[in-house]
Order: structure tokens, then sequence, then C-alpha cells
């Protein structure tokens, strides 16, 4: 593994750092103390800093050389509403705040490119450190182009990554095309007429409307769409009434949608909203559909992902770089800065779990798991990868 040695001699720092925001997570848009961290960080190896965007997004920029050509590269900062299971030294000191998703090292490689970069700059260009607020759920990517984040700090390409546990540590994976699904959430509210559970003729039961809306969903996928175009359709809450003698007057039906293709999201809204109205109707009900579309696909650029790709077989060699790795049905708003800019998406190994110190919990070390832990093996090979990149991009 051909990682940048000089990294390597200063992994302890970043690795304290890294352990630092996990023992201090911070939910999306609450960044505050991440935020000045980061900025600190970089302000002290003489980086330009930028502060604001998509309210706690920090931008830092490094600058050599006569050419105009620049990159950009993201790391996100928020943390979950999760209880955090580890009994180690970093453990989260917050109740109900944790890094389960390893963010916490997205940003500690991240730093490390950075100082290495600041020190040697082997480039010439333009290179921008994207610190991102609020993918958990906030859309914070998009919050940061909303706020001019490419009109202020143009970007040729920008490229992300993510550890990812069902890769070895050194391994990478990565695929053209769909990387991620799109995020979608639904809400489907029935409205019937409520009566004593035992004259259920004297009104209109939506909880057996609801019944029968979430059986014809699923033909949506199986008869609907064409088989080869993945999507789910998952239904995950039911809510109705409170009391078991009394035919509730409503009932909500909630849960999500994920595909890798707009045009098959737009198939599914479509036909959603047309099952639950005339099944409502069939039964002398009435249903109002909201479809929420929170993410797009992250959908990897042909050109960029082979130019990735080859600066991992530098790094890993070509056996370790899992070319045309299976897309997850999981959702990231990377998508957006993709839909913006061309770039490509990776994975980066986690391992097994068998790295975490003593004292974690009983769960396996798998994302949004109580007992999940960022493995710091990663942070010299991810931030070579982020300065081979660089390098590789912006060659003298």
């Amino acid at each position: 593994m051909n990682v940048i040695d000089r990294i390597v001699q200063f992994r302890a720092e970043i690795q304290a750092i890294r352990r630092d925001i996990h023992a201090h997570p911070e939910l999306r848009y609450e960044e505050h103390r991440t935020g000045d961290l980061v900025a600190g960080k970089l302000a002290e190896w003489g980086i330009d800093v930028h502060r604001g965007l998509g309210g706690t997004g920090v931008v830092g920029t490094i600058r050599h050389g006569k050419s105009k050509k620049s990159i950009g590269l993201r790391a996100d900062m928020d943390a979950l509403p999760m209880q955090e299971t580890n009994e180690f030294a970093h453990r989260s000191r917050h109740d109900h705040k944790m890094h389960a998703c390893g963010h916490d090292g997205h940003v500690a490689m991240l730093l490390a490119a950075a100082k290495y970069l600041a020190q040697t700059k082997p480039f010439d260009g333009t290179v921008h450190l994207i610190f991102q607020p609020a993918e958990e759920g906030g859309a914070g990517a998009q919050k940061m182009i909303d706020d001019g984040l490419f009109d202020r700090f143009p970007c040729d390409a920008v490229f992300g990554m993510h550890n990812w546990p069902s890769l070895n540590v050194g391994q990478f994976g990565l695929t053209a095309g769909p990387m991620m699904a799109s995020g979608n959430q639904f809400e489907i509210t029935v409205t019937g007429k409520g009566s004593h559970a035992a004259m259920p003729h004297l009104g209109t039961d939506p909880v057996f409307v609801a019944v029968q809306v979430v059986q014809g969903l699923q033909g949506i996928i199986t008869r609907a769409k064409k088989p080869i175009d993945a999507a789910v359709l998952s239904v995950t809450i039911i809510k109705a009434g409170d009391a078991t003698n009394v035919v509730p007057d409503f009932a909500v039906i909630a849960g999500t949608v994920r595909t890798f293709d707009d045009r098959v999201t737009d198939l599914i809204e479509e036909r959603m909203r047309r099952i639950a109205q005339l099944t409502a109707e069939a039964h002398g009900a009435s249903a109002g559909v909201k479809f929420e579309r929170t993410y797009p696909p992250t959908v990897n650029h042909a050109r960029e992902t082979e130019f990735a790709a080859s600066v991992m077989d530098d790094i890993v060699g070509p056996a370790n770089v899992m070319r045309g790795i299976e897309p997850t049905l999981g959702s990231e708003d990377f998508s957006f800065m993709l839909r913006a800019r061309p770039g490509c998406y990776v994975f980066i190994g986690n391992g097994d779990g068998s790295h975490r110190a003593a004292g974690h919990g009983l769960g396996p070390c798998m994302l949004h798991n109580s007992s999940f832990d960022f493995n710091d093996e990663l942070i010299p090979i991810g931030a070579t990868y982020w300065v081979r990149l660089v390098e590789k991009f912006l060659a003298r």
C-alpha cells in the first residue's frame, strides 16, 4: 500500500482530532463546535477559511501556481440522533447524539489531506476543502449550493468519500452511474367516518381502507414498473385510532421509496396517488398523499469515476479497487453536488469492526449502529487518496 509517509507521521495528531469530534457529536445544522475546530485547524495551517455556507459549513481554499483549474473535496460533519452503547474513552459525551456513520472520520481524513497539501502544495491550481453540515436528512449539500458554494468556490469537478464496513481496510469501491439511491418519503391520510366498533355500518372504516391501499402499493413494484428497474417501496408506519371499540375517523400510512432513476420515482408517485385516491373512493372514503423527494440518486460521472479509480490503483493496487461495486439503496446528499458539477463518490473500506477498542458495544460495527466506530487506520489511506487525487487532477 503506497500511503504518504508524512501523513503517517502526523496520524496521531489527526486521530486525536477525530476522537475529540466523536466524543462531542453535533446534529444537523448544529455543528458549531465541529466547525470551530475545523476552521481553527485550517487557519493554523495557513489555509484561507470561509464560513457560513449552509449555516455551519466551512470551506478551506488552497491556491498555488498559475492554473485556473480547480477541484472540490467534500466531507460531512453531522452526527445522528442515536444513543451510543460504546464505553471506550472517546464515546459520545452527549445523550442521544452519536457519530454512528463515521462523519468524524470523514472530517479527519480531509483535515489530514488539508495539512499535507498546505505544507507541500504539490499541485498547480485551486483546491476547495468543503466541510458540509446536515448530510443526515438535512440536505446540507443543497443548502451550501443555494448559498453560492460553486459560485464563490468554482470547481471543475467535485469528489466525495464514505467509509464502508462491507469492504476491508485497504479496499475502495466505486461505480460509474448510480452509486446510491434517491431518498423519498410519503404520507397517506385516509379519511373515513368514525363509528362504534360494534356498528361499523354506521361509519366508513379508514383502517380497512388503509389495509387495501397498502396491499395495492406493493403492486406498483411488482406490476407497474419494469422488473429491471430497481426500486423499494416500504410502508413503515400505520397509525389509527386510540380505542379498541371505536372506528376512527382517519388512518395514516407512511414510508419510504428508493430508486436509482427519477423516472421510476415519477411512476411510483403517480401510481401511489391513483391507488390511494381511487381505493379510498371505492369504499366511500377519501385519501390525501404527501410525497416528499428528499435526496436524488447519487450518480457518478463516467470520466471522473475512471479518473478516481486510476488514483486508487496507484495507492492500493487494482486488485483492491472494486470497480463496478453493487450500488446501495441507501441515499446520500452528495447527490446534489453531483447534479451541479461532474465528479465521483466512492467507498473506502472500514473493516469488520475488529479495530474497535475495548469497551465497544455488543452490536456490529455497521453504519447507523449504536456500536459503530470509525477505523482510524483509514486516516492515512483516505488522506493519501485525497492528496493523489489533487496532484493528478491539478498536475503541474
